[in-house]
């Protein structure tokens, strides 16, 4: 007998006013039917949200993505409502327009809808308008654990994803210790080179089988069961296989052989050297790795940075799985871009003219294929590969809306393609996992837009590739990389280290992009080289950029030093997230107090935008204090 849950009901059977008794009614639901301690924090009451009018959200939990809708008792929940603007909404349809208009790394997973006697709960992962169960207030005691999803992060999609994708690099890292000790000589640049290249292609091979883009679901593991005598030559004969056209192969190769399909985009591209396969590591290529793990659902933005951390010696050491969460990714390219772009496609959406809207919905999938982004301090891909999902997710968004049409075949082509997409990076083995993280993102979406045309769309073999150059930012010609007039965003996370700890090497690099003429260039940390090239870049486009930076480059001497040559020269602030602390994700955690700056040279008429926290203003000037305040420097 829950007595919490007994004494909640007997409270609240007769009180039930949407103005006067919706932060108490949550507070003391969060409190004692669940036991959370410091619902101050937890659950925010009337967030701001910006409709035509500026709206409030009622109440929302961050931490489990779940948005309220609250009104009073009298109110049926099934019914519509007039709003402000005119329009007839259900209260649930009035929270999810509140959902809609969110910035992507504020999207809630669930919608709940309460008049203080029932519990209307949406599962926006298979969105519907009714709800997906009703719980009624009377019936909270038996029914509590059905709303365990308020308090439980485990049931987000997110998290499930985030568990998931980290359990796959820790079975890499066991297949990377087992094969390296098989190695003749195991500390060679030779061999652990060989050795990244042979688990890249060994995590393609299983994400593709669990994926069901190799043409049979397990054909991997019963192609390596049946040759477990002899798995070297098999693996040999396999990345063989991968790499050939149909009509290059021998007719006379094994059938189970045959059957895989040609993969294309280099990836199998090359020999590479095949250790001796033991026993112990035959089982755990063909049982642990493929037949008792599900590749399918990991998430690639994630998984790409933890499979390259797993796997380089420096983290390893140092304990592991650093990765770059999508929320923070999110803080930089939804101001960036991609809340101008949701914008844009929700005011289609409203378009009443179904042929002018169509029109217009055929005209911003274009776009969205002509934009081009470039990180150029990549590391695993993780900021091309989250822009990547974005974008597509903004195209199946398209192709949703359109198939409620008469739409052609030759509208169903996917249009937005990985080769839009452009890095540099100074580690060869991050290079390959960033191209694979992408490929893996690539194929997911399309997953998704079958589900949406309800048809089958070819993954294999690769057409496209995405432009991952090997090498240091800091030295190549960036025009090399990518032509600046293709270009319209440049984002990213450059490396972190202070003026006063920095090899010899780097020290080097900065005094051969900033000059002997720039102003107190021993004191600058490493990360302001890729404002400069940056800027550099930038100049005569109309490229945007968003940096991610330790916030010594908006503190002290640095701010003069660095930034009032960039003024001088016309770069403005667009928008900036002042202090905030980035969190690692290793097992020994690394905080560090960054800043995200994003800013450009060319005019930019949208209205400046500080975030402080959670807080959010639309500010006149953004200076390179980030402060909203004139644009003045403090100089020796």
């Amino acid at each position: 007998m829950n007595l919490s849950a007994q004494k909640f009901i007997e409270t609240w059977r007769s009180r039930g006013d949407e103005k006067s008794d919706t932060q108490q009614f949550w507070t003391d639901l969060l409190q004692r039917v669940y036991g959370v301690e410091h619902t101050e924090t937890f659950i925010h009451f009337e967030k701001r949200v910006r409709l035509k009018n500026v709206s409030f959200i009622d109440a929302s939990i961050p931490a489990t993505k779940v948005l309220i809708e609250q009104k009073s008792s009298d109110v049926d929940l099934r019914k519509p409502i007039r709003q402000s603007d005119g329009s007839e909404l259900t209260p649930f349809e009035q929270a999810k327009r509140y959902d809609d208009n969110l910035p992507y790394s504020q999207k809630n997973r669930w919608i709940v809808v309460c008049n203080f006697r029932e519990f209307h709960i949406h599962n926006l992962e298979k969105p519907n308008r009714e709800p997906d169960v009703v719980v009624k207030l009377e019936d909270l005691e038996k029914d509590r654990h059905v709303m365990d999803f308020l308090v439980d992060e485990t049931q987000t999609k997110a998290y499930r994803e985030k568990k998931l994708s980290i359990a796959a690099g820790e079975l890499v890292g066991k297949l990377y210790d087992a094969l390296l000790a098989q190695y003749r000589d195991p500390t060679s640049p030779e061999t652990l080179r060989s050795l990244n290249v042979l688990c890249v292609r060994l995590v393609f091979c299983f994400y593709a089988e669990d994926a069901d883009i190799l043409g049979k679901h397990n054909c991997v593991c019963a192609y390596l069961a049946k040759r477990k005598h002899d798995m070297r030559r098999a693996l040999i004969d396999l990345f063989h296989i991968l790499n050939q056209k149909d009509e290059d192969r021998d007719r006379y190769l094994d059938d189970d052989l045959l059957a895989f399909p040609y993969v294309n985009g280099g990836l199998f591209e090359g020999d590479v050297e095949i250790p001796r396969i033991t026993p112990e590591i035959a089982t755990l290529l063909t049982e642990e790795c493929s037949r008792d793990f599900d590749w399918s659902g990991i998430n690639p933005t994630i998984f790409g940075a933890v499979f390259e951390s797993t796997l380089n010696p420096e983290t390893r050491r140092s304990g592991g799985m650093h990765y770059t969460s999508t929320d923070n990714i999110h803080r930089v390219i939804d101001p960036l871009f991609f809340d101008d772009l949701q914008e844009e496609l929700k005011e289609i959406f409203a378009i009443p003219v179904e042929k002018t809207r169509e029109r217009r919905l055929k005209d911003f999938r274009r776009r969205l294929a002509s934009l081009t982004f470039f990180d150029p301090a990549c590391g695993s891909g993780n900021f091309l590969t989250e822009t990547y999902v974005s974008i597509r997710t903004l195209e199946n968004d398209v192709l949703r809306e359109l198939m409620k049409g008469q739409m052609q075949m030759s509208d169903v082509a996917i249009q937005v393609g990985i080769d839009q997409f452009y890095g540099i990076e100074i580690n060869d083995f991050a290079v390959s996992v960033a191209r694979t993280a992408l490929w893996i993102a690539e194929s997911q979406m399309l997953k998704e837009t079958e589900g949406i045309i309800n048809r089958d769309l070819n993954f294999l073999p690769l057409r496209t590739k995405a432009h991952i150059v090997e090498g240091n930012a800091l030295r190549l010609d960036w025009e090399s990389v990518v032509p600046k007039m293709q270009l319209n965003y440049i984002m990213g996370n450059p490396p972190f280290v202070g003026a006063r700890i920095m090899a010899a090497s780097q020290k080097n690099d900065v005094l051969s992009i900033f000059g002997a003429k720039w102003k107190n260039v021993g004191n600058l940390d490493y990360v302001c080289c890729w404002y400069k090239l940056a800027v550099d870049y930038m100049s005569g486009t109309n490229i945007r950029a968003a940096l991610v930076s330790t916030n010594s480059v908006s503190q002290g001497e640095t701010v003069a030093n660095l930034w009032k040559p960039f003024f001088e020269c016309g770069v403005h602030i667009d928008f900036a997230y002042r202090t905030f602390c980035w969190d690692s994700e290793a097992k020994i955690k690394a905080h560090v107090h960054c800043v995200i700056i994003g800013f450009s040279a060319a005019q930019n008429p949208e209205p400046k935008r500080l975030f402080d926290g959670d807080r959010m203003q639309i500010v006149h000037n953004i200076n390179a204090y980030l402060l909203d305040a004139e644009s003045i420097f403090v100089e020796s």
